[in-house]
């Protein structure tokens, strides 16, 4: 077991075992930069863009969009990140409670490969930032050979932050929020003073349908962090409020996405082309001027380094938790190689880098939506995890259940994961239930959610689901929760 100095050092060395207590020195007002730093994303101005230019809206509706998306996605977030401070562990070391010790690896690995397009997608923004900079400054081109060099210095930087841990990664978000807002208000003002608002507030309002869309577009990037929530709670004390930890993902998503939604849908008046530019990145040393896109750019740079480097961290423990047997910096190291492979391939290959990645959003959305609906309605029910259990993947394990699954759990997993997918359409996928009310509206990652919460609900439990029959972590029943529910 690790002892209390190496935990807590500059290099985390914890894996999937519960945080006792007596290291839980976490404070909920780390979350709020955290959840800032996993939304510094120039990306979102693109899709802010994409709501006026695809999705037809006005201003007023995309302000909408941009208030709801962080509410409805990091609400999620926030109420998931709960389980980490009963459990003590990551948020698929936990699942193995929901879905048993062999059941946990079907939605485990679906997470992992989704997690695969995530960081590639933003590797591949990360290295077409470096080249907009370089071209800037120095008039330095794109060209295959640049890709290739950007590529591999953004996911090494990456690697190295991510396998440092928790508290490395906390430091880096704070400064980043601090340096990513000041340059924000900088392009604001910039904004403010030269934008012709007549033209911005004269556009005539899109369809319902459509809004509701662009909500459901916004709000899959904080769905994807939802299984990664527990991740950054695990270290905070048991008794840590509940409300300031959906407060703090709420907000501290919320901070950023408004006004960068907001200031790519402005943008998008004058720059139509936005929406669906190949290279995500280079429009900002087109319609600002070089001494706010530089700096501004490179903040973006640093954000995005950092959103990679809190997914490739959740991967690491997704990896273990799926019988990886190597340290969770090892673990990193997987995500960081796949990131160069698929980031060359989207960087050199791809045809369209934007509707690959709403496209890749969507399913996104869809597959973690199935987790999430089981996932909410057991901790809804289970007020704490038995710790031994959890790192027994034997049949002596209180979670193995029958023949190693919960097959409630697995039933309404996989009945959602496919209703959820009927309901979705993208570039080059179409269920056959996407031209529905549901399918129109972009609302078949919230049907999945509800179906998959509805069975779980509904289908007989397995007493044993709820009640642990060993210690509560790794220094025995910790925490009065734990003595509740065994006595």
């Amino acid at each position: 077991m690790s002892t209390t100095a190496e935990t807590e050092g500059a290099l985390e060395t914890r894996g999937l075992e519960p945080v006792p207590d007596s290291e839980r020195t976490g404070r909920t007002r780390e979350l709020f930069p955290t959840w800032v730093a996993a939304n510094i994303s120039v990306l979102l101005l693109t899709m802010g863009a994409g709501l006026i230019v695809t999705n037809g809206l006005n201003f007023w509706q995309a302000l909408v969009v941009a208030l709801v998306s962080p509410l409805l996605s990091y609400g999620l977030v926030g109420l998931i990140s709960i389980a980490g401070k009963r459990g003590g562990s990551p948020g698929m070391t936990l699942s193995r409670a929901v879905f048993g010790q062999r059941g946990n690896l079907f939605p485990g690995s679906l997470i992992w490969v989704a997690r695969w397009g995530w960081e590639t997608i933003n590797a591949v923004t990360g290295a077409y930032a470096i080249i907009t900079v370089l071209d800037i400054c120095f008039g330095v081109k794109s060209s295959t050979w640049l890709t290739v060099v950007t590529l591999v210095a953004f996911v090494a930087c990456t690697f190295l932050i991510s396998g440092l841990g928790r508290k490395v990664l906390h430091i880096c978000n704070t400064w980043a929020t601090y340096l990513f807002g000041a340059f924000s208000v900088l392009v604001l003002v910039y904004l403010v003073a030269n934008t012709p608002w007549s033209d911005v507030f004269s556009r005539s309002a899109g369809s319902t349908a459509a809004m509701v869309a662009g909500i459901g577009t916004i709000a899959a990037g904080g769905i994807s962090w939802v299984p990664t929530g527990p991740d950054f709670t695990r270290y905070l004390p048991r008794k840590a409020s509940n409300k300031a930890l959906v407060g703090n993902a709420i907000g501290g998503a919320g901070i950023v996405v408004v006004p960068m939604v907001l200031m790519g849908a402005v943008m998008a008046v004058s720059t139509p082309s936005l929406s669906k530019a190949s290279d995500p990145v280079s429009f900002l040393g087109e319609l600002l001027p070089t001494w706010i896109a530089v700096p501004y750019l490179l903040m973006a740079l640093i954000g995005m380094l950092l959103i990679n480097s809190m997914s490739m961290y959740s991967a690491g423990f997704t990896a273990m938790t799926l019988g990886i047997k190597v340290p969770r910096t090892w673990a990193v190291s997987i995500n960081a190689l796949i990131s160069l492979i698929f980031g060359y391939l989207l960087m050199n290959v791809a045809t369209s880098f934007i509707g690959s990645f709403i496209s890749f959003l969507t399913l996104l959305a869809v597959a973690f939506s199935a987790w999430i609906g089981v996932f909410g309605i057991d901790m809804l029910r289970r007020k704490t995890y038995d710790g031994e259990a959890l790192m027994d993947t034997k049949r002596t394990s209180a979670y193995w259940y029958k023949a190693g699954f919960a097959w409630q759990a697995m039933i309404a997993w996989a009945i959602a994961l496919v209703a959820g997918l009927l309901f979705t359409k993208v570039d080059w996928f179409s269920g056959p239930l996407a031209t529905s009310w549901i399918g129109r509206n972009g609302l078949g990652w919230l049907a999945t959610i509800l179906i998959a919460a509805a069975l779980y609900a509904v289908l007989p439990r397995d007493p044993a689901a709820e009640t642990p029959r060993g210690p509560g972590g790794p220094e025995g029943k910790s925490g009065g929760e734990t003595e509740l529910v065994s006595a």
